[in-house]
């Protein structure tokens, strides 16, 4: 029997080209004789296109690729599961990033609806989306990392001196300024003075109503993949080497204009480091499923965590997948074992004893 699996894609935030491009990915390399495929593309409206079941690779992931036989859904109106013709989906893939999607919205409905679903759940998702309170949940577990201070709009449009104030006094120059809940590097700034961080500020409240600001460092970009449930397993680490100043979302995905060094050439007892660094971050959020976990080494020789992503990109120019192919496993599998994880997730979740 073949597993019925929902692939989520698309979807309202400002990565919305970056779920295709994953969801394109992920198709490609799902085994049809494994798995039937149910692809459903969220618009940037917000619409919900459900197409027909797909039986190989395809070039284009939009709607307009179901052509006459796309259905127009509404997440709300769904009766008790969502379903592939007459049959429940086995599974459900939310290949999302960012909001309404990667930060615990779509993961609380398949809870409701009581779908297994990849990936992490909604305490995670939502922690690990919102990068102020994921660093708090870093601090709180005695994990290093480097300075920072947050702002939401209303505080910064009442006293914009005074945030800028103490951005300068308790960080410095350089400082990124980054959206609180995004990813892929969208809306972010390097400052080297408070005109670019006046600028910065404008820029990143585009975005979110929450923004972070990091001390920046001088030092090497380290990831690894994590992969697991309750016992998670970390990945050989790779490195990212930007050729632009810093690895912004052009450098990411447009020109692919950096490189990619697997295995990262660090010291043994490093790794070991963030290795266990790693895992302690994951449990740290109660992540399930699949985490990218990023890092600075300093020339000093200090490892600081960065930040997670729960629901990191499988582009061809993404170190989650390189990282574990260079560990051994496959694109293929790779992807089994993180559906894998979710229904093992899932069945744990049905031998909890709800009295009421």
């Amino acid at each position: 029997m073949k597993i019925n699996i929902c692939l989520l894609y698309g979807g309202k935030s400002a990565e919305h080209e970056v779920s295709l491009q994953t969801a394109k990915a992920v198709i490609q390399a799902l085994d049809t004789n494994k798995f039937a495929i149910h692809p459903i593309f969220i618009s940037k409206e917000g619409n919900w296109i459900k197409g027909p079941e797909l039986s190989g690779p395809v070039e284009n992931v939009k709607e307009l690729e179901f052509g006459r036989n796309g259905k127009e859904i509404v997440p709300n109106a769904l009766s008790s599961k969502l379903t592939a013709d007459e049959e429940s989906y086995d599974v459900v893939f939310p290949l999302l990033h960012g909001p309404n999607g990667e930060d615990g919205t779509v993961q609380g409905m398949l809870e409701l609806l009581n779908i297994p679903y990849v990936g992490n759940g909604v305490l995670a998702s939502s922690a690990g989306m919102d990068k102020v309170i994921m660093k708090n949940l870093f601090a709180h577990e005695g994990l290093d990392q480097v300075n920072y201070v947050w702002f939401i709009r209303s505080t910064w449009e009442g006293s914009p001196e005074r945030a800028y104030d103490q951005v300068e006094k308790e960080l410095g120059y350089p400082c990124f300024v980054k959206p609180a809940n995004l990813g892929s590097s969208v809306g972010i700034s390097k400052c080297e003075n408070r005109a670019e961080l006046t600028e910065a500020f404008v820029e990143a409240f585009k975005y979110d109503r929450k923004i972070i600001v990091e001390e920046g460092v001088t030092a090497r970009e380290i990831e690894v993949g994590v992969l697991g449930n309750d016992f998670p397993e970390v990945s050989i680490a790779g490195e990212i080497v930007p050729k632009s100043d810093f690895y912004d979302y052009k450098s990411k995905y447009i020109d692919g204009d950096t490189a990619l060094i697997i295995p990262a050439d660090i010291p043994t007892e490093q790794y070991v480091t963030i290795k266990k660094m790693a895992a302690r971050a994951f449990k740290a959020l109660d992540c399930s499923g699949l985490a990218r976990m990023d890092f600075f080494v300093t020339k000093e020789g200090r490892t600081v965590i960065n930040e997670v992503n729960t629901m990191p990109g499988f582009t061809p120019f993404s170190m989650f997948p390189l990282v574990w192919k260079h560990t051994g496993l496959e694109y293929p599998q790779l992807i089994e074992r993180m559906v894998q994880l979710a229904l093992e997730r899932h069945e744990e979740k049905q031998s909890i004893i709800h009295t009421f």
